[in-house]
């Protein structure tokens, strides 16, 4: 065997599958095949459209390596199995979206000039994050699959839930401090913001299976936002 031929530890072997972009005759590559990172992203993203597609246990590793554009065996390398695949798609997932609703969270102003509109704003920044067509698919996969792995489950919507409800938490702990919001426990009434907005789109739509309209949502959103100040505003007036 040549030199050029072994590979070494720091040049691994590449299936002939995937080429590389450098040399005069090498095909252009697509953006999933440009290192390790995206690779590992365009796996992650493909198994989330193949497990909700086909379910778990049909869901073969060879179908996705054809949906994210990859080799087998560089699903195997980079995840060992489907189960730790399918485990870290779950959790991936999970973080992204939950890190999506912590920011629009984090949007919402602590003085606020009109409170309404800061949390109809909310309001709608959740909704994009709960309407997220990953953030569908990762319900129906989280559900379907609940029965194969409760402690993935339990893992993500226990942990995702609770600091998402706490984040908010805080945020209308801090209006209560300011003389802006009248509320004897803050997580309760955080619960009673997503069961007031996001909630009930997640119900109107049926999780997502029906398309909410723009009009819909808004009045979902403006009646939902009304609802918790007429509970909560320090006023009573929604001010």
């Amino acid at each position: 065997m040549s030199r050029r031929d072994a590979p070494t530890a720091d040049r691994p072997s590449r299936p002939a599958a995937e080429p590389t972009a450098s040399g005069p005759d090498a095909k252009a590559p697509r953006p999933v095949t440009r290192g390790r990172v995206e690779k590992r992203q365009a796996i992650l993203d493909a198994a989330l459209v193949v497990f909700a597609r086909e379910g778990y246990d049909r869901a073969g590793v060879d179908v996705i390596a054809a949906e994210a554009g990859v080799a087998k065996p560089t699903v195997y390398n980079h995840f060992g199995g489907k189960e730790t695949l399918f485990r870290e798609m779950v959790l991936s997932s999970a973080i992204r979206s939950r890190e999506s609703s912590l920011a629009a969270i984090d949007a919402l102003p602590v003085a606020p000039a009109d409170l309404t509109a800061e949390l109809l704003g909310l309001a709608h920044r959740l909704a994009v994050c709960f309407r997220d067509p990953r953030a569908w698919v990762l319900q129906r996969v989280l559900v379907t699959e609940s029965a194969h792995f409760p402690d993935l489950l339990k893992e993500v919507v226990g942990d995702g839930t609770s600091r998402i409800t706490e984040a908010l938490a805080g945020r209308l702990a801090l209006l209560g401090a300011a003389g802006r919001l009248d509320m004897p426990d803050p997580v309760r009434a955080a619960a009673h913001f997503f069961a007031l907005t996001t909630g009930e789109v997640l119900t109107r739509s049926l999780n997502g299976a029906r398309p909410t309209e723009a009009a819909e949502l808004d009045a979902i959103l403006a009646a939902g936002v009304d609802t918790f100040l007429r509970a909560f505003a320090a006023d009573r007036c929604g001010g």
